[in-house]
């Protein structure tokens, strides 16, 4: 699994918006507290039964708080025959830092 930084994801958004896709996997109630409003949220306990929500065509960039959760979910989406697979280094806590300040840090 390749890993993939909060700018260069960001840039990678911003350049190939229908080409990529932001995957968050943290529960209802981090979202709460933080979020990227262009992700898709599908926590990561219900990836499993909602794989046919994520775009096998798309490049997929996977986060959560800090970059655990989410290279769990990278792992088993290659598993799953998804081919362009990227885990968020640092996940929310590096966009929030990197990337858009006005995303609250949940440190």
């Amino acid at each position: 699994m390749q890993e993939l930084s909060a700018t260069d994801a960001a840039l990678l958004l911003q350049d190939k918006p229908d080409e990529t896709l932001l995957l968050d996997v943290r529960e209802p109630v981090e979202l709460q507290q933080a979020a990227v409003a262009e992700a898709l949220h599908i926590p990561m306990n219900e990836i499993p039964e909602r794989l046919d929500e994520i775009d096998r065509e798309k490049t997929v960039i996977c986060m959560c708080h800090v970059g655990g959760r989410s290279a769990h979910v990278a792992a088993y989406l290659q598993s799953q025959g998804f081919e362009k697979i990227y885990n968020l280094t640092g996940g929310i806590e590096a966009w929030a830092r990197d990337v858009d300040a006005g995303v609250i840090r949940q440190i």
